[in-house]
């Protein structure tokens, strides 16, 4: 059994992931990390499998070890920018940010409800409400990406200064 499936076997809203022990070094840092993280939604009794940095999220989706899916609106991902090879799947549209009635449906058609799924948004708020939503809809490892994209707003109103995806230098696209 992995380290992954012994810390969430014992808790009955994370069942276990269906993980194969990993072999190589970087396996096992990509399993601690999502161990950590799954420890961390324990402590804070969060209802989904955890939460993850930036860094940690880039580290496991170019490790093969999960999918990043951005839950911004088309315009946020177009024209703000978006993270390489991540699809996106809207939380919520529009001017309004009326939710996705078919959210499940459509991060379905981009991962297994057994994939270790990392969403992103602006700042950490949409993706956590879609990680619950996804975890309610039967997927069992989704993660929410801690700062989003950009970041909170700073004390002078801008987003970008204090933390997120860009802020940390990781690699992402604008249209």
């Amino acid at each position: 059994m992995s380290a992954i499936a012994q810390v969430t076997e014992s808790v009955p809203h994370l069942p276990p992931p269906e993980l194969a022990p990993s072999a190589s070094s970087l396996d096992r840092e990509l399993d601690a990390v999502l161990v950590a993280a799954r420890e961390r939604a324990i402590d804070e009794c969060l209802p989904y499998a955890g939460i993850v940095s930036p860094q940690d999220a880039w580290a496991l989706a170019t490790g093969g070890a999960a999918i990043i899916v951005d839950v911004r609106t088309a315009e946020e991902y177009k024209y703000v920018g978006h993270v390489p090879g991540a699809p996106l799947v809207q939380w919520q549209s529009g001017p309004a940010l009326v939710r996705n009635p078919r959210f499940t449906k459509e991060l379905g058609a981009r991962a297994g409800k057994e994939d270790v799924i990392l969403l992103l948004c602006r700042s950490g708020k949409r993706s956590a409400a879609a990680a619950e939503a996804a975890t309610r809809a039967g997927f069992r490892n989704v993660f929410n990406i801690r700062e989003g994209f950009e970041g909170d707003i700073s004390a002078d109103g801008q987003r970008g200064a204090t933390g997120g995806w860009r802020y940390h230098g990781l690699p992402w696209n604008q249209d």
